[in-house]
């Protein structure tokens, strides 16, 4: 169409050109437009040892972790198979046996 990234706050497609500037219409989001190149690029998602984490991976927590709002501690050492990477402070979206879908973070887990 026009060439024009779409917004990454909500993905709206009539962004326009304004300055040194990509604006949305719909959100009233503004980025820079080196932003938007950096953001083109993937994050790199590296674990507790440095290792970069993919969609699949299994990981190991490396410290108990309290679930907010309940009794349930993830121990050390529980295996988290079949991981997803997502955007934000939490970047990693899982389901642990006996616990359920949580998010962690990847500094508190390693590659397996």
């Amino acid at each position: 169409m026009n060439g024009l990234p779409k917004c990454p706050q909500c993905g709206s497609e009539f962004t326009y050109e304004d300055g040194t500037q990509y604006v949305c219409p719909e959100c009233a989001h503004e980025w820079s437009k080196d932003a938007s190149a950096a953001a083109d690029e993937a994050k790199i998602v590296r674990d507790a040892n440095g290792n970069v984490l993919a969609d699949g991976d299994t990981v190991t927590v490396i410290k108990d972790l309290k679930v907010k709002g309940s009794s349930l501690v993830v121990k050390v050492g529980t295996k988290v198979k079949n991981i997803r990477l997502v955007e934000g402070d939490h970047d990693i979206d899982c389901k642990i046996d006996g616990v359920g879908a949580m998010q962690l973070k990847s500094a508190f887990v390693k590659k397996a």
